[in-house]
Parts: C-alpha cells; structure tokens; sequence
C-alpha cells in the first residue's frame, strides 16, 4: 500500500473515531479490555480503556456533558529490530470531552465538542506535540416512540492531529426495523444487531480502529531517519455478546479478525519510514459499561 493511500486511511480512521460518541449514547462508566494476540509479524497490541461522563441536565433541557477517555496501549513486537523498540512499548491516549447539547425540539438536537487530546509516551515532561484538538459540531435525530425507532446524525469535524487538515462531514444512521433487528450503517460502525430476549444482545459489526501518538524520545533508524510518532489504524470484523443487567448497565464480549491493518512509525513530515505491523490479526475485546 502506497503511502498517500495510508494518509488518507489514518486520517479517516482518527477524524472518524474522535466523534463516534455522536453517534453513541454516552457512556457514565465503561472498562474495556482490547487484544489482538501476536500476529505474523510477532507483534502483540492490548489496550485498557476507561471512560467516564457526567451529564448536567439545563433548564431548558438541553444539557452540558464533561467527560474523559484514556486508553493505555502496549504495543509488543516480538522480533528483532535494528533500533530500541522501548521508546514506543508504552503509550498513553487522554481525551477530555467537553460537550453541549441543545434540545430544538421533541426529535432534533444540536451538538458541539471541542476535544483536547494528549497522545504521547510519557517518557518526559511534556510537550507541545503531545497535545492536539479536535472539534466536532453537529445534530442529531432520535424518533424513539415509533413502531420502528430510529437515530439519524449528522454533522462535521475537525482534527488537528492529522495530514487532513479540513473539516470531513459524519453521516450516520441506525435504525430497529424489527422488534428485535436492527442495522447501523456509518463510520467508525456499521453493524446488525439482534435480540433473542430481553437482555441479551448478539452484534454483527464492521467497525474501524486506530491512534496517533507522539514520541517523546524519538527513535533513530538504520540511516539518518528519525521517528518522531507512531501511528495504527485497523478495519476489522467482530461478532459478540452482550448481558444487559439493566436498560443502562451492561457486559459484553467480541471476537473477529482484521480486514486491514498497518502500524507505521513516522518521521517530522508525517511520511511513513518504517512499517512495523502490516499482517492480519485476531481481536478480542471485553468490558463493562453503564449508559445514560
């Protein structure tokens, strides 16, 4: 794969996965375990994942949502290198969410995010390229109390960490044409879902993945390369469960397989220099959540 098409993949994969929770119900509390198990280019990935959000309901009934997200990834490659692989096993992913919603009617809402990101190893103190910003504005349609409920989003976002340096539009639609079917289709997710009972949940799903970090210490390649981040991106299949305790609180568990996946370490300019993980892998993930 040429290094322009992976530009473009990466900066669709990162400016879509910063405004999936426009398409989401916000999460109170979610603990997520992800792994995708050594592959054939002897490279493991695991990441722990916590996020946590308090809503404020307005007088009006829109309402102000402050949030966080951290992701801990440790990324293992198992085979032997001609650089140190330590400056980038350890990496750390934190988003602080600050959202406000405004009710312009019983079906329609209006939201803006702006997001303040530190990707980085945290290996010193920090730095001006550990941050960036993404901003998403945008609406939403809920027609919840129809025989066929429906969300419908659309909206625009900007992210600062990557080579597309303009707003992308977001389109998304889910929809229960079934009392116990229903599809999404849009980006990070397109999925099917069915539910055999009350609380149990099983998901067919097509989602993307990835991240984008810095860092701190740079690593020298063979030559005069230097690699100042680290960037992933994934597109993969999963099937999984879901145990619904309450409407709000829940466990789940997914396992599938990547469709495409390339982990690349990247020079100043943002040009890929040197391709660390480019093979097929398993993936499993886990978790706990309670919603809104």
């Amino acid at each position: 794969m040429s290094s322009s098409m992976r530009k473009i993949i990466y900066g669709l994969v990162f400016f879509f996965l910063t405004t999936f929770c426009l398409a989401q119900t916000p999460d109170i509390f979610r603990l997520e375990y992800t792994l995708l198990p050594e592959n054939d280019a002897d490279v493991q990935l695991s990441r722990v994942k916590l996020v946590i959000n308090y809503p404020i309901t307005l007088k009006d009934s829109s309402s102000i949502i402050i949030g966080a997200e951290y992701n801990r990834i440790v990324y293992d490659v198992e085979r032997d290198l001609s650089f140190d692989k330590e400056g980038f096993s350890l990496l750390h992913v934190l988003d602080v969410n600050l959202a406000y919603v405004h009710k312009h009617n019983a079906e329609w809402r209006f939201i803006g995010i702006l997001t303040p990101r530190l990707a980085s190893t945290l290996t010193n103190p920090l730095e001006n390229d550990d941050f960036t910003l993404n901003v998403t504005v945008g609406g939403f349609r809920d027609r919840r109390k129809i025989d066929k409920p429906s969300r419908l989003v659309l909206g625009l976002t900007y992210n600062s960490s990557v080579n597309l340096r303009i707003p992308l539009p977001i389109v998304y639609y889910e929809k229960q044409f079934h009392p116990k079917w229903t599809y999404v289709v849009g980006v990070p997710k397109t999925a099917i879902r069915f539910e055999p009972k009350k609380k149990s949940t099983i998901q067919l799903e097509f989602i993307l993945d990835g991240y984008f970090v810095n860092l701190q210490n740079n690593v020298l390649l063979s030559g005069t390369d230097l690699a100042s981040s680290i960037s992933s991106a994934a597109a993969l299949v999963t099937l999984g469960y879901q145990y619904n305790f309450t409407k709000e609180m829940s466990v789940y568990i997914y396992g599938g397989h990547t469709l495409f996946q390339s982990s690349v370490l990247r020079d100043d300019d943002r040009n890929d220099i040197f391709t660390l993980n480019d093979e097929p892998s398993l993936y499993f993930r886990t978790g706990f959540r309670i919603g809104i």
